[in-house]
């Protein structure tokens, strides 16, 4: 079976690097979004304009790491051999030495200009994005250990594209876990310089994919506490995880906490609920940021109702189905916002500001594991419209 793959030479340095109609509009999207089109500033060779991740808000300096599982023990969903994922670590840095993390590797770069055709930008284009966060270097010590919180990224999309999430919420105390589901994120580059596309996507197969994902985290849980995949593995307390989905991965956000009793709280950004996922009563918190195009996916009030434990359904008021992922962003400091239709930017981003729709993603996120996980007190979800008028609470009962 062919594998949708191509390889390149491995960077140089080491990077961190309705329903089916929408989901595959977000697969198709990264790299439109990123790369531009013909209407993009800039000839071949040129420089395009400096381009950096919104500043974490917490005290600590944040370190972060790629750890690259491999999972002898089940079979590939997609195209078979073992089941492999890419993972990036977010943490709490001991200090502030340290150079700073490439965003995505060369060859992820390369990759996301070479597929949508416009590789008239540089190659190194995402590459160069300016990180918050320190390479390889040792985390904090911290009483009881670091809590944990999983990021599971939409269909097509990279742990990549959350990376001022991951910051935002390592600089406050925790580690984050972005999870690349091999064949359901792209791209991604393995280490043996093996760039993946989204061979998932094309099969339509989303309800399987959330399982699959769901059994990606468990084994990424085990791993840690095994202590073999990262040299401070100890200091993860696995048994003080929470999981936060884009897309597709807020399916598996959902599905996880149905078969996965170590995770203890979820957010859904955006995802929608397959027939696998509503089955049960989930009486662990799970909160839906939903966008402010629609009400696009099926099951959410089905869901809904089957949440017996804490609950907050917010629309974000001027929001796109990509709020809080740094795409928008980045496309606005490239100078590629005119690429997309007036339409197609709503659709993704909405009408509020991209700066300010990912501050308020991290701010609630990092709300909302901080009270689940540590059991701080948190206003803004007591009364989020109070604290964010963007943040308006629905109640789905009220008809």
């Amino acid at each position: 079976m062919h594998h949708p793959t191509h390889r390149r030479p491995p960077a140089p340095s080491p990077g961190r690097g309705r329903a089916t109609t929408l989901a595959l509009a977000c697969a198709m999207a990264l790299g439109t979004a990123l790369a531009g089109g013909p209407a993009a500033a800039g000839t071949a060779g040129s420089s395009p304009p400096a381009a950096a991740l919104p500043e974490p808000t917490g005290p600590s300096t944040v370190g972060t790491t790629d750890l690259h599982l491999v999972d002898t023990d089940r079979e590939d969903l997609w195209f078979g051999g073992d089941r492999e994922l890419m993972v990036t670590l977010w943490y709490p840095a001991r200090g502030e030495v340290g150079r700073p993390s490439p965003y995505m590797t060369g060859a992820e770069s390369e990759a996301v200009l070479a597929q949508t055709g416009y590789d008239h930008l540089p190659a190194d284009t995402l590459t160069r994005v300016v990180t918050n966060a320190r390479a390889n270097v040792p985390p904090a010590h911290a009483d009881g250990g670091l809590p944990l919180v999983v990021f599971s990224p939409g269909a097509g999309v990279s742990r990549t594209m959350m990376s001022s999430l991951g910051e935002e919420l390592a600089s406050h105390g925790f580690a984050v876990a972005g999870v690349d589901h091999r064949h359901e994120a792209a791209p991604v580059e393995f280490p043996d310089g093996l760039v993946t596309e989204c061979g998932g996507c094309a099969t339509g197969r989303w309800e399987d994919g959330a399982v699959n994902r769901a059994e990606d985290v468990a084994f990424l849980l085990d791993e840690l506490e095994r202590g073999e995949a990262w040299r401070w593995s100890r200091l993860v307390d696995t048994g003080r995880t929470g999981m936060v989905g884009h897309s597709w991965g807020g399916a598996a956000t959902a599905q996880t906490l149905l078969t996965e009793d170590r995770v203890r709280a979820g957010l859904n950004l955006d995802g929608p609920y397959y027939p696998a996922q509503l089955q049960g009563e989930i009486d662990r918190p799970l909160a839906l940021l939903a966008n402010d195009q629609a009400r696009p996916w099926e099951g959410w009030d089905e869901r809904w109702a089957g949440l017996t434990g804490w609950r907050q359904w917010i629309r974000i008021t001027g929001s796109g189905h990509s709020t809080g992922l740094d795409r928008g962003v980045l496309m606005e400091q490239l100078g590629l916002r005119d690429t997309l239709t007036p339409q197609q930017w709503r659709a993704q981003f909405g009408d509020l500001p991209v700066e300010r729709g990912v501050h308020l993603v991290r701010t609630y996120a990092a709300a909302y594991f901080d009270h689940h996980l540590r059991g701080g007190e948190q206003p803004v979800l007591e009364d989020p419209a109070g604290v964010h008028p963007e943040l308006v609470v629905v109640d789905p009962e009220a008809g």
